[in-house]
């Protein structure tokens, strides 16, 4: 297996569970729609700015017209609909709580990739899961929030895990195309529409150094860490992506816990205890048999591996990795794998 994006999962987890306390840090400072609002937009901005860059100019998005609903639904949910359930959650919630919630993303993630999309599900994956499961359990019921100690900021909280469940599992059906169009589309559209219902709802923005503090945090929380969250999609699969990217919410606690200066109770080490058992079932995971490639088209960035072994239409100098249109004839063989965007067959 490619453990370049297994890397891929882990550092978007870093970034964007780092990013939750220092959201929670300026939630005090501006209503949560605009919070919401403004760190899309700090992603959005900035990965339109580096693609830019990269492309010496703005270049079209690569995507296939019928890639084009599965990218705004995930941007409806993922880009519009989650952060505002988690800022609302953030202001009725402490930190490392729902730091930890956010783990709930990924079994949420999983169960939608095994029961709609259909990929496929390992006994240690679904054991995992039900570890995680078990720590937000433990977090929701225990009742020692040291902030509210009511449950609606938990659950709103397991709403926006609900909503980027749902945006993960559209994004991986366009994992292939441009990961920085991806973010950048994503970041630009949810963070305009939430800066403007802030505005509508009588949100006035911060002052120029809380702003850009903002849009900062959006940026590499929100902006980098999806794109490095498209690539692993691109190479694991929905549901173990999730399982990855479940790391976050210990490095979200973490820093929660030493930035913050947040107290703690037994059921949060407990459900810590639980969520850590049910990541390192996900990442001691191994996935092998024998398996059949239908004949499919795509474009996407590659290198002449066992999976590209293909002829070129064009002139080529030899230069690898690189992008353009091929065609995978059938093949039956066997080695480790992942459902990446090559191995999203039957069982």
């Amino acid at each position: 297996m490619n453990n370049i994006y297994v890397i891929h999962a882990l550092l978007a987890a870093a970034l964007f569970g780092a990013s939750t306390p220092f959201a929670k840090l300026l939630v005090g400072e501006m209503s949560p729609w605009l919070l919401a609002g403004l760190l899309y937009l700090g992603s959005g901005l900035g990965q339109a700015a580096v693609r830019v860059l990269r492309d010496r100019g703005w270049a079209p998005s690569g995507l296939a017209k019928g890639e084009w609903p599965w990218l705004l639904g995930a941007i409806f949910f993922g880009g519009v609909l989650g952060p505002l359930a988690l800022m609302f959650g953030l202001t009725r919630t402490s930190g490392a709580t729902a730091s930890l919630l956010l783990n709930l993303e990924a079994v949420l993630t999983a169960v939608i990739a095994w029961v709609i999309f259909k990929e496929n599900a390992d006994r240690r994956i679904v054991l995992g899961m039900l570890a995680i499961v078990a720590g937000g359990a433990v977090l929701s019921w225990s009742g020692g929030d040291a902030e509210t100690n009511d449950w609606f900021g938990p659950l709103a909280i397991v709403v926006a895990c609900l909503c980027w469940a749902i945006d993960n599992n559209l994004t991986r059906r366009v994992s292939a195309s441009d990961a920085l169009f991806v973010a950048g589309a994503k970041g630009a559209v949810a963070g305009t529409a939430n800066v403007g219902l802030a505005f509508v709802l009588g949100a006035n923005l911060p002052a120029g150094q809380i702003l850009f503090g903002t849009l900062v945090v959006g940026l590499l929380g929100y902006g980098i860490s999806l794109v490095l969250f498209v690539l692993a999609l691109r190479g694991l699969g929905a549901a173990r992506t999730g399982a990855y990217f479940s790391t976050a919410p210990f490095i979200g606690a973490a820093v929660s816990l030493v930035v913050l200066g947040e107290s703690t109770s037994a059921a949060f080490w407990i459900a810590a205890a639980l969520m850590a058992w049910g990541v390192w079932l996900h990442l001691t995971e191994h996935h092998e048999h024998e398996h059949v490639h239908e004949p499919m088209e795509h474009s996407h960035r590659h290198v002449h591996d066992a999976h590209h072994q293909h002829a070129h239409t064009f002139a080529w100098t030899g230069d690898e990795p690189h992008e353009h249109w091929h065609r995978h004839e059938a093949t039956v063989h066997k080695h480790p794998h992942f459902p990446d965007i090559h191995h999203r067959h039957s069982h």
